[in-house]
């Protein structure tokens, strides 16, 4: 067997594992990779391998970073089945046709406004024809049910408790009387946070590959000094008529911070002021949650079985329509608008950004990883000019980090879910992670347990198993 890196191997995004094995070709996710505009879209377009050649995909979750480049597969000749769990099923179809429709809308944009310089238009890396072909690929699977993908080869999926329907995958490979083993982490959520299950302990493995997006670091707690800091902007929103955007994910992020102001003022911490949920993609996921409450940890279940609808109140306002969208921009706060994308690399929110960025009063309120190269990370790192859709742009407005609320388990849970394996693996790949956070897990890891192979690898390389 060997297993090759095609992405997400010393960054963040992109993530793309191929697994080989005598007449079968496995591929774990096939993500979309973000950063600069040209790089990114070469690395889109070209895979670096041979979609006919795949077999099958196992897909961890429905993240773009990790499904959003499935639909270039069938460009190539892919005829394989995608394999998914349920949830991430549902998800996935929307979130790709959402990544068609921006990246159609956003060219459009950039070649209006740059038509004048050019002498080539940029294009879409796929449309909405590509996402009906990928789609029709798709098996939807349930935790835990061993799935028959080649005479020699099952694999299963295990709640990785990040997103709704994400999971961790465990395939085995028979050959000769022999077993081997290898678990894929997917992204790992945290333990004790709303909405969704906790992780499932891992099974055991042979070979692990593991996620580093916060391998050298811990999280904040989200308790109660998070919330005096959620009061606070509040209340500075109210006094000075701010805008708080907050670039959110569609899908976890969005859902979760709903709950989390509903808390807020539940507890009567904070007057509600609206908030406008500025994402189709947020709207549509929102009732791939409302299906899915096998997904859910206890808490959110009983909120459902007693009749209430924890992402609705009268003060929460989901927008649809690109004129409602735009009518945002106008207005004058206080107020929250939550929209994607997370990593401010397309959709409404840049236009949102584009529109608040110079106002001192207002703020830009961050909760999730920003991969480098990527609008959001410059915003992060205290960038006075940014580029929003090639312009230069002046930023007076005030960033705000909460990384308590990351989806992403940190240096700790990482480590205890290495620790939770009986028998430990002989080998273990960090991906998943810039250069920094992955060989600094890796250092960590090999320390705690030094008969373990650990290895870092690059995008492209190869490696026995």
């Amino acid at each position: 067997m060997k297993l090759s890196f095609y992405g997400a191997a010393r960054s963040v995004t992109g993530s793309r594992h191929m697994l080989d094995m005598p007449g079968f070709r496995l591929l774990f996710d096939c993500g979309m990779f973000q950063g600069r505009r040209e790089e990114a879209a070469q690395q889109n377009r070209d895979l670096g391998f041979d979609p006919k050649s795949v077999s099958a995909v196992l897909l961890s979750h429905a993240h773009i970073d990790h499904s959003g480049a499935l639909p270039v597969l069938p460009q190539h000749g892919f005829s394989g089945k995608v394999y998914v769990t349920r949830a991430t099923a549902d998800l996935a179809g929307i979130m790709l046709e959402d990544s068609a429709r921006i990246q159609q809308n956003d060219c459009r944009y950039v070649n209006k406004k740059e038509k004048r310089g050019r002498t080539t238009c940029i294009r879409p890396i796929y449309n909405s024809d590509d996402v009906r072909k990928i789609l029709k690929r798709f098996e939807g699977e349930r935790y835990g049910n061993q799935i028959n993908i080649a005479p020699r080869v099952t694999a299963s999926f295990h709640d990785a408790g990040h997103i709704l329907g994400s999971a961790a995958i465990r395939v085995k490979y028979k050959a000769r009387g022999n077993t081997t083993t290898v678990l894929f982490s997917g992204d790992l959520g945290r333990s004790e946070m709303p909405i969704l299950r906790d992780p499932e302990p891992p099974p055991p493995c042979d070979v692990l590959i593991l996620e580093s997006t916060y391998g050298d670091r811990l999280h904040e707690r989200a308790g109660e000094e998070m919330k005096q800091k959620a009061q606070e902007l509040i209340a500075h929103a109210k006094t000075h008529k701010s805008k708080i955007i907050v670039p959110a994910f569609a899908v976890g992020r969005t859902q979760e911070l709903v709950m989390r102001i509903k808390q807020l003022v539940g507890e009567g911490r904070v007057d509600p002021i609206p908030i406008y949920i500025d994402s189709p993609l947020a709207g549509k996921a929102t009732e791939v949650f409302r299906r899915h409450p096998e997904c859910y940890d206890e808490e959110t279940l009983k909120t459902f079985t007693a009749d209430r609808d924890p992402f609705a109140s009268r003060y929460i306002h989901f927008v649809s329509s690109p004129e409602d969208s735009k009518r945002l921009n106008m207005m004058k706060g206080p107020c929250v608008i939550i929209s994607s994308s997370g990593m401010c690399e397309g959709g409404r929110v840049v236009h949102h950004l584009k529109h608040a960025i110079q106002d001192e009063a207002n703020i830009i309120v961050f909760v999730g990883f920003q991969a480098e190269h990527t609008l959001g990370r410059k915003l992060v790192e205290g960038w006075d000019v940014v580029p929003i859709f090639g312009v230069p742009t002046q930023r007076r407005a005030q960033i705000v980090k909460f990384n308590g609320l990351s989806a992403h388990a940190d240096r700790n849970d990482l480590l205890a879910y290495v620790r939770a394996i009986n028998p430990l693996p002989s080998k273990i790949f960090i991906v998943h992670g810039e250069e920094k956070q992955a060989l600094s897990l890796g250092a960590a890891i090999q320390a705690e347990h030094p008969n373990i192979e650990v290895q870092i690898p690059h995008r492209g390389s190869s490696h026995e198993v």
